[in-house]
């Protein structure tokens, strides 16, 4: 059969089943998980090639500057590289993530997952995509680039390991792309999904979870802080050291430039490694070698590397009063701790409480513990194997210090906000401290009803059965009545005809007025 088709006509727009044009939406999504990844690798070839550009002594053409930059892209989602061109000839891995570089591919991702989340917004017929279409369509896209540049990475001089790659990559992708779709959404925080069990969705709604999390993000956040403390006051200690490997590293403005970057690259790894330092356990610096507030031994003969950051170190030798007093910094954590870990409501048990402190010290010391994974990893083979904290002892430290400090501190705090009000009796409960919060709580949990409850529906009347309608009845027919005969009218009487009166003035009526007094009229004197 032809068709034909009149000029100007605009083309029919295919249609679902549903009736629903075909909406655009989430291929829109794969295709902005795949510019994300596309963006991140980019922006590091652009830099490695500038690099390569800039440097008086190339060692290989653009072609291994762009593979170069493939394997610092997946290294910035924590995947191993592996070195092969070692003076021993054995393959060294290369598993230090510069967790600075690891916000570039975090922040992409996030991005593309709100974007994604805005298309198909359901005007002029589109499909609204939900949440979980949305994060599926951006992370296939994002890793469909990945496993791109993994290939293309293995032909450089730093090829990524494929079994570290094949986890590190989908998990960054997913934890970005599911960030981006719940701040999308408006942060939703509803219930628990009905397949979890009845109990654990009971637990969770309490409100000593959400405490726990807040009071354990900040003392890590304070263990944080602390470790740049420690960081900026080693390097302007030893300020000289540091300048003079500075300047020896190159000799030329591209190859500083570049030492440069790799240093501020690795500032927020040298803050967690600061902390672990202030925690107890230090960090190790090969094999047999730790730095500790207690010591530092076991390194003079490793072949450390010369770098800015490393000529920070403490000194060779047993520690001293001023690397112990360090230890006031998992203290200050615990303190904030046990500070947010207290609920301002005079009914919360002392015993609930201490459970909320110890919850937050837990939450510190696994969020201490994650940091500290991911800020460590080898730089090579033998001595160089292990590079950074033990992410295990610096969780156990860190729940241990803020354990022992929160759960004191946050009985206290209970104890003082509770207290009873000097010169109160047991009848002036009233103005005692923490009877308006719980005033206030009583009136935050019932404002879901209204304060003042409905009056009673009024009992509807009893109906009233009708009442027939009356016939009317049918008269007989009048009887005709004579009438009497007229009786005689009497003579007329004259009527007397009386004397003239004179007039006499008539006083207007007195009108009530409702409201007021009425006086009795007095009568004049005679």
């Amino acid at each position: 059969m032809t068709q034909v088709i009149e000029r100007g006509t605009p083309l029919p727009t295919p249609q679902r089943a549903g009736g629903r044009r075909r909406s655009p939406a989430a291929a829109a999504c794969v295709l902005g998980g795949a510019m994300a990844a596309g963006l991140g690798l980019g922006f590091l070839a652009v830099l490695v090639i500038v690099l390569w550009i800039s440097s008086p002594y190339p060692d290989s053409g653009p072609g291994g500057a762009l593979h170069l930059a493939a394997g610092l892209w997946l290294l910035a989602h924590g995947t191993d590289l592996v070195r092969y061109e070692t003076l021993s000839g054995v393959p060294a891995p290369v598993g230090m993530t510069p967790l600075l570089l690891v916000a570039l591919p975090v922040l992409l991702m996030r991005r593309a997952a709100r974007l994604g989340s805005a298309c198909g917004d359901g005007s002029d017929g589109d499909e609204v995509l939900p949440a979980s279409a949305v994060f599926s369509a951006v992370t296939c896209g994002y890793l469909a680039v990945g496993s791109l540049a993994t290939v293309y990475a293995a032909g450089g001089p730093m090829p990524a390991d494929p079994l570290s790659a094949a986890w590190h990559v989908p998990l960054v992708a997913v934890l970005a792309a599911a960030g981006g779709v719940w701040v999308a959404k408006g942060r939703p925080l509803g219930p628990l999904p009905e397949w979890v069990p009845k109990g654990v969705r009971r637990a969770v709604a309490r409100p000593r979870y959400a405490l726990a999390l807040r009071s354990g993000a900040a003392g890590a956040l304070v263990l944080l802080g602390g470790g740049v403390l420690l960081v900026g006051a080693s390097l302007a200690w030893h300020g000289a050291e540091v300048q003079g490997t500075f300047l020896a590293l190159t000799g030329v403005w591209s190859g500083r430039f570049a030492v440069l970057l790799l240093a501020l690259a690795l500032i927020p790894n040298a803050m967690v490694w600061g902390a672990a330092y202030a925690l107890g356990p230090g960090f190790a610096l090969g094999a047999g070698a730790t730095v500790t507030p207690l010591g530092f031994e076991g390194s003079a003969a490793l072949p450390l590397p010369r770098f800015p950051l490393l000529s920070a170190l403490p000194p060779q030798g047993p520690g001293s009063p001023v690397t112990w007093a360090v230890g006031v910094i998992p203290v200050a954590a615990g303190l904030a701790v046990g500070w947010f870990a207290v609920r301002r409501a005079r009914e919360v048990s002392y015993g609930e409480t201490a459970l909320t402190a110890g919850l937050g010290s837990m939450v510190c010391g696994l969020l201490t513990a994650g940091l500290a994974g991911a800020a460590s990893g080898p730089l090579g083979s033998r001595e160089l194997a292990r590079f950074g904290p033990v992410w295990w002892q610096a969780g156990g430290a860190a729940a241990a210090w803020t354990l022992a400090v929160a759960v004191p501190l946050a009985v206290a705090v209970h104890a003082w906000r509770n207290r009873p009000a000097a010169g109160t009796g047991p009848g002036d409960e009233w103005h005692a401290p923490g009877t308006r919060e719980l005033r206030w709580e009583t009136l935050r949990r019932a404002a879901g009803a209204p304060l003042v409850p409905d009056r009673a529906p009024a009992a509807a009347p009893a109906p009233v059965p009708p009442v027939p309608p009356v016939r009317p009845q049918p008269q007989p027919n009048p009887v005709p009545v004579p009438e009497p005969d007229p009786e005689p009218e009497p003579d007329p009487v004259p009527t007397p005809i009386p004397d003239p009166v004179p007039a006499t003035p008539v006083a207007p009526p007195v009108l009530p007025v409702s409201g007021a007094r009425v006086l009795s009229r007095r009568r004049p004197p005679l």
